[in-house]
Formats: structure tokens, sequence, C-alpha cells
């Protein structure tokens, strides 16, 4: 047995509905087939519905589970809303909401636009907060128990990260609202968990904040002590069992994963002091190249 191997038995998620935002690549979708696998019937959630669909259909050929997708932008509240009324009407009810939606931004701080720094903080705390009120409200006004929110966080979420300044804020933002309602929220039969992933490589938002040959230059596995970077399913398992039943007795925590990263040196991106101002300029053309693809 090793740790890319699967962890809790085969129904451990039997008979839970499960909302993903940001479901439909990368750890969102990781995470959303190994519930689907313990027997859980998931909704992902993003603003891209092909993609969504198209993930939907893999994974239900996979796994032979349900994946309802759904288009929504997490940062706008009515449209959250109508996702949550429509993933009710869909599974009747909903135990479980994963906000994993994301976006970052790797920039000098003084180069990021007004604008550029808001899309994170909308996108993570704010996104995070419209999907954790829909979700309670409701639970709360029909007097539902024995629910859970996990929130992705990062390790830099309680020491700060230069270069990602917006990204750290606004998960420090998620992080404390995790802590707060976990306790506030108690009473109603709902837990708050969160995960902090150290380096776990996805395709997507790893091509945006490292591009081109910086991955190699910048190599996050060279931070961690066990000298690797995570796999998928590693995360997946933690996720699953945070989720799970298993971890009734399990309130108000933050769970590291990161091979003990942040011990060694606080701040997943403070090495990119060592960019110079003319690589911060072809980093900043890369980026927009590809926006613009």
């Amino acid at each position: 047995m090793n740790y890319t191997q699967k962890m809790l038995r085969d129904d451990a998620l039997k008979g839970k509905n499960i909302v993903v935002t940001g479901g439909g690549s990368g750890l969102g979708k990781a995470m959303t087939k190994y519930f689907m696998e313990l027997g859980a019937k998931v909704a992902i959630t993003s603003r891209n519905l092909d993609k969504l669909q198209n993930t939907a259909k893999e994974l239900e050929e996979e796994t032979g589970g349900k994946c309802f997708a759904v288009q929504c932008d997490v940062r706008n509240y009515d449209e959250v809303k109508a996702m949550r009324d429509a993933v009710l009407k869909e599974f009747g009810n909903v135990d479980i909401l994963l906000n994993n939606a994301a976006g970052n931004f790797i920039s000098p701080t003084e180069r990021l636009s007004a604008n550029a720094f808001d899309t994170i903080i909308d996108i993570v705390l704010k996104g995070s907060k419209n999907c954790t009120l829909a979700f309670g409200k409701h639970w709360i006004d029909k007097q539902e128990k024995d629910k859970t929110v996990l929130n992705i966080v990062t390790t830099y979420a309680w020491t700060g990260s230069a270069y990602v300044v917006p990204s750290a804020t606004a998960k420090a933002g998620v992080l404390a609202m995790t802590r707060s309602l976990a306790v506030e929220w108690a009473k109603y039969g709902i837990r708050f968990n969160a995960i902090a992933p150290g380096p776990f490589p996805t395709k997507g938002a790893w091509d945006r904040l490292l591009p081109g040959d910086l991955k190699e230059k910048f190599d996050l596995s060279k931070k961690v002590p066990l000298k690797r970077v995570g796999e998928h399913q590693e995360l997946a398992n933690l996720a699953a069992y945070l989720v799970s039943d298993f971890s009734a007795y399990v309130n108000g925590e933050v769970i590291t994963i990161d091979g003990g990263e942040w011990l060694k040196g606080a701040g997943q991106f403070n090495l990119l002091e060592a960019i110079p101002e003319d690589l911060w300029d072809q980093l900043e053309a890369m980026i927009k190249a590809r926006k613009g693809s």
C-alpha cells in the first residue's frame, strides 16, 4: 500500500450529496472523482459549462456514479442561489459544500491593478462567503442537521506570502470564516473544516502561475522536506475523510498537507524574490498572451 491509493471503504459517502465549486478540473475534479467512487452524488460548478459537462460525463463513465454540472459564477450571490436551487431540485438535498473555486496571480503587488486584486478577492473570499451563506441559510431555515462545509485554503493563509498577496489575503479571510462559523453554526448541526495544501501541481493553475520554463527554474519540490510535491489522491483522501461521518468530531480545524513545506520556510512563493525585473516583464507578457489565446 502507498500514498497514491484510496483510503476509505467504498461506501464511505453513500447517500451523501455534495457540491464542489471549481470542480471541472484540477484538484476539484480529483476530489469529485473520489467522492463519486465512495458512493456520493456530486454537483460541480464553475463558469465554464462546456468543461463542466465534459468532466461530468467523463467521471460518470469512470465511476458509474452521478455527477451534475451546473454553471455558476461564485462571485455573484444571485447565481449562487440559483445554483443551489438547481442542485436541490436535482438531488433533493445537499449534505456537503466544498468551497474549492480559486484564482491566483504571481506578481509584484505594485504591478497589479486594483481590478486584478479584486478578481482574486471576489473569487476566493467573496465566492466562499456567497456559497456558505446560500447553503447555510437554507440548512438553518429547513432545520437540516449533520451538514459539512470544507474550505480549501493554503499554508500562507496564516504566514502570508510575497508575490501572491491577493490570494494570501483572501485565503486568510476564508480561514477566519471557517474557524468562526465552526463555533457559531455548530448549534445548527453544521461543521466547518479546512485543508491547507502545499504544492499539488495541476496543469491549468500551474501553467498560469509559472508559465514556460519557470516551473523548472522555480521547482517548488525543492522547498519540501520530503523532496516531492503532492499527489492528487492524497488530497482527495483527506477531503473525503473530512466530509465523511468518520470525522464527525472534527470541527474548526485546518489540516496542512504539504510534506513539511511551511515549517521549512514560510511563504510558498517567497523564493520569487530571485526573479529579476526583466523576467517579470517576460512573465507578464506570457500571462497576457495566454489569457488572450
